[in-house]
């Protein structure tokens, strides 16, 4: 194979020389003509033929010209140097207007011949400057000699090299079976691995399941994902893997209403995203019991199983005091690190305090995962902002977990972040996991970007990952999304029942075009941007007065901060003065409905709406965006969708705009209440099958599916580490 290599190898270098010492002989000879094709013919003007032999002699100087001379039109040398060859013949020699270029032999030696044209007062001259390529031949046979040598020696390396790993591998290898060997002939077999050695056994035997289970098992777009196939998945890489999800939000809140207890489900796109997924799993979801009846329905380990109706997992609740909840969540998290990651212009606020109760509540729910945890080496899935110090915190109490820490909001660029008193901590304790998960690639090169200026670490943009501590955390893209199909689209009425429904219950016509937002009152939800939008529409279209109606659906949050509150009287008043501007009769463009909205009704009321408004400022997803979608069966209506959420990037086929210029976003209103059906049917098929396609289940499969290669990467260490412990005794 190696002497087929050189064989291989050394004719094209030889070729190529060949090719490159031509072209640097002619580029030579065409630099001499050009320096002395003035002095040649001012001297054949004077007739000097002393000066004339002058200048062809030193010409004739340079190493690499054999002999120059200069012909007639009739092909005669006149005039030439010394080794100019007896019987040349410039007859022989192209001769036309432009210069030309011949081969000969002189001697044994290949010569190249160029021709070049000079004016004369009597005619046209030719400068012939014949040069000597024999040095090519001697060039040629160095290289191919220093090729061949080169070769010998990189085979002799990679063979050197081949020959001690093989043997290596063999040692290995040998050892390892006749450990196997000795405990199979001692009766050590897999239903007694308590006994000396067979530890090692027990564990090979389940990385090679593990591998052949999880063979083929990455992220495909040919699995139908689904939570069967998401629970097939989990049962087939991590048979006996322990979930733990951490979050603020609960999934169910049980709240009193007058005597009774009541269910609610949180408006949340973290609870949307993470419940079906749980359902699938099993598990345990530790979360901050907020109810005013939380504690009256848990058992005395503060759990209880959840969905109420179905229990399919368990949902561990912990206590926050009013003045913890006020540092934690409403300060540092709400005040603090929520503007800092939003590009909404909110001046974030840092209390040390604020920080000092931050640390401490995420040390009480990793101290509550250390608790859960029936085994050592759980996976723990830590949800989002209200948590960057948990991982690390998580790690010290059980350094066998497999932790992964999902960032549902933007990350932002490294100059904002610096804003934090607090960013080397906020680093160090995100750092703490096996996997960190943004929304999007952008998000991620942020977090690179941050680590790289804040935090000595070493960072491998190829294998995008950090090493801290000797703890490598991957860093990866999981875009976030909704079960398909959605539970609450269950016991949904046909759509020309909910257009029915709704329009009655809003007092509109039956051929009422409306236009839907729902969200929290966020102020980085663009709320009045939207309605602004409304505005601009009615004044330059009025012609849509009395048939389009907006209505927005804002559940409260975060009332303790004044920034909120400020919002909701803003937009209510907004409201009004647009209402006021535009009423005419009973008609009023826009109805701003301030209450919780269920899954069920939120559902309902997109499939009776013509236009969907998502207008973020900055979000990392918005999962709205996509339950709209789901929600269309009928494949009709049209999404409006701010370029500064994440789900822009995914749903391209909806009307994309700048939130901040609402003058085009009432642009977009205006064509989407003309869009025709095909065209909504075009764009809402593509985006649907994108949505079904990339649901949640594939999101938490690929986050799972990077578990259990973790899982089975410390595996291999681990076996690694019980040989070399048996090595040294």
């Amino acid at each position: 194979m190696l002497f087929a290599t050189i064989m291989l190898a050394v004719p094209p270098s030889k070729t190529l020389l060949e090719q490159w010492a031509n072209a640097d002989v002619i580029s030579r000879s065409r630099l001499i003509h050009g320096s002395v094709q003035g002095s040649i013919r001012r001297a054949l003007a004077d007739k000097d033929q002393k000066r004339l032999k002058d200048i062809l002699a030193g010409v004739a100087e340079n190493e690499r010209v054999l002999a120059v001379g200069l012909c007639d039109e009739a092909g005669i040398v006149s005039t030439a140097t010394d080794l100019m060859p007896s019987n040349f013949s410039c007859k022989n020699t192209a001769r036309t207007d432009v210069e030309s270029f011949s081969h000969i032999l002189y001697k044994g030696k290949t010569v190249i011949v160029g021709t070049y044209p000079v004016s004369a007062p009597e005619g046209v001259a030719y400068l012939i400057i014949l040069n000597d390529l024999s040095y090519i031949e001697q060039r040629s046979w160095e290289i191919q000699v220093y090729i061949i040598a080169t070769l010998l020696g990189f085979g002799v390396l990679i063979f050197i090299f081949g020959a001690a790993s093989v043997i290596y591998l063999f040692k290995r290898r040998n050892e390892t079976l006749r450990l196997v060997l000795e405990n199979t002939r001692q009766g050590k077999r897999v239903d007694n691995y308590g006994q000396e050695n067979t530890e090692i056994q027990h564990q090979i035997d389940l990385l090679f399941k593990e591998i052949e289970a999880a063979r083929g098992k990455a992220d495909s777009l040919e699995v139908k994902w689904s939570a069967q196939s998401l629970h097939d998945l989990l049962l087939a890489i991590l048979p006996d893997a322990e979930i733990i999800v951490v979050s603020n939000r609960e999934p169910y809140i049980h709240n009193y209403d007058g005597d009774k207890v009541k269910l609610q489900t949180p408006a949340s796109g973290l609870v949307s995203a993470l419940e079906p997924v749980m359902r699938a799993c099993g598990g345990t979801w530790i979360a901050h019991g907020s109810g005013s009846a939380d504690r009256e329905v848990v058992n005395d380990h503060d759990k209880i199983g959840v969905p109420p109706d179905d229990p399919a997992y368990l949902l561990r609740r912990v206590w926050i005091s009013d003045e913890e909840q006020n540092g934690y969540y409403y300060g540092f998290a709400n005040e603090g690190l929520w503007p800092l990651c939003h590009a909404a212009y909110v001046r974030p606020t840092f209390r040390k305090e604020d920080w000092e109760m931050y640390r401490l509540i995420n040390q009480r729910f990793a101290n509550a995962v250390k608790r859960e945890a029936v085994n050592p080496n759980p996976i723990v899935l830590v949800q989002d902002y209200h948590f960057a110090l948990a991982p690390r915190m998580i790690r010290e109490l059980l350094p066998k977990a497999t932790v992964i820490t999902f960032w549902h909001i933007p990350w932002p660029n490294s100059e904002i972040f610096s804003i934090c008193p607090w960013k080397e901590e906020l680093l160090d304790g995100i750092l703490g996991s096996s996997v960190i998960g943004f929304h999007t690639q952008f998000h991620c090169n942020n977090f690179f970007e941050t680590v790289d200026r804040f935090i000595e670490s070493r960072i491998d943009r190829e294998n995008s990952s950090v090493t801290l501590g000797g703890l490598e955390t991957r860093i990866r893209p999981y875009p976030i999304s909704i079960e398909w199909p959605p539970t609450a689209m269950k016991d949904q009425a046909p759509v020309a029942t909910c257009y029915k429904v709704v329009r009655e219950r809003f007092g509109l016509t039956e051929n009422m075009r409306i236009a839907v937002g729902v969200e929290r009152f966020d102020y980085t939800k663009g709320i009045l941007d939207r309605m602004k939008s409304i505005d601009i529409l009615l004044s330059h279209h009025p012609e849509w007065k009395g048939k389009f109606c907006f209505i927005q659906v804002a559940a409260p949050t975060r009332s303790n901060l004044a920034s909120y509150n400020r919002l909701q009287d803003e937009a209510i008043q907004l409201a009004d003065e647009i209402n006021l501007r535009h009423q005419e009769g009973d008609y009023k463009p826009i109805h701003l409905i301030i209450r919780h909205h269920e899954p069920v009704e939120v559902f309902e009321l997109f499939r009776a709406a013509d236009i969907c408004i998502v207008s973020s400022l900055h979000d990392g997803m918005n999962l709205v965006a996509k339950e709209f979608v789901a929600a269309r069966d009928d494949e009709k209506g049209v999404l409006i969708l701010s370029t500064f959420a994440g789900a822009s990037r995914e749903l391209t086929e909806a009307l994309i705009v700048n939130p901040y210029d609402a003058s085009s976003m009432a642009d977009s209103l205006h064509s989407g209440l003309q869009m025709s059906i095909e065209e909504q049917n075009e764009r809402m098929r593509l985006m649907r099958q994108q949505v079904k396609d990339q649901n949640v289940y594939r999101w938490a499969g690929r986050m799972l599916i990077d578990a259990a290669r973790i899982r089975r990467q410390q595996r291999v260490l681990d076996i690694t580490d019980v040989y070399r412990n048996r090595e040294r005794t």
